[in-house]
């Protein structure tokens, strides 16, 4: 299974990012290898669990 993430490293080094089908939910690693890791945590999580305020995105036909 893959999920889309978005990511970036700051000024000081570290990276931070999210998964695309959660942007408002970001994460940091020290470095790229931790903040995957972080990210399949998140992924985990939210994918596991119902957790109030977590926005969900899908497709819906409408027609």
């Amino acid at each position: 299974m893959k999920a889309r993430v978005t990511y970036w490293q700051e000024s000081d080094g570290k990276y931070l990012g999210y998964l695309n089908d959660y942007p408002d939910h970001w994460t940091q690693g020290e470095d790229i290898n931790d903040l995957r890791e972080n990210l399949r945590d998140l992924y985990k999580l939210f994918s596991a669990d119902h957790i109030p305020g977590i926005k969900k995105e899908e497709e819906l036909e409408v027609a």
